[in-house]
């Protein structure tokens, strides 16, 4: 295999970022994914969401920005065939740690409830399942 970079997230990432969101089961999209919405998203949030490659083939992405009091992850996918290998626990650092240098202390996330691979990787990464709201947060 090609040697692993991380690096941030840019819109002409997005042909192949939308395709693995797509075929990531349990990852919800809706309009605001569209590449105009992703690109005034990348725009608000320089230096907060980042994509795994190897060579050209994206291999993991994470979508993460903040409205200047708490950080959000929407997107964190790792193609299948590379899970288990770090990949997906690296971009939710760099994430946290770009957050964290923008003041932002505390980040959240949504998962699906029907989406118990997602659940055990966050519970497994330190964040707290707030139940009341299916919310889970971590400070930073």
């Amino acid at each position: 295999m090609k040697k692993i970079l991380f690096r941030d997230m840019t819109i002409s990432d997005y042909v192949q970022v939308i395709a693995l969101w797509k075929r990531t089961k349990g990852l919800g999209l809706s309009d605001v994914d569209s590449r105009a919405g992703i690109r005034n998203f990348l725009q608000r949030n320089p230096g907060l969401c980042f994509v795994c490659k190897a060579g050209k083939k994206v291999l993991g992405t994470i979508l993460c920005g903040h409205d200047g009091r708490r950080g959000y992850v929407y997107h964190l996918a790792v193609d299948e065939k590379y899970r288990k290998r770090g990949i997906g626990h690296h971009l939710t650092e760099m994430s946290l740690d770009a957050l964290r240098l923008q003041g932002i202390l505390k980040c959240h996330l949504f998962v699906y409830r029907t989406n118990k691979e997602a659940e055990l990787f966050y519970v497994r990464q330190g964040w707290q399942k707030r139940t009341t709201l299916n919310i889970f947060s971590k400070d930073i």
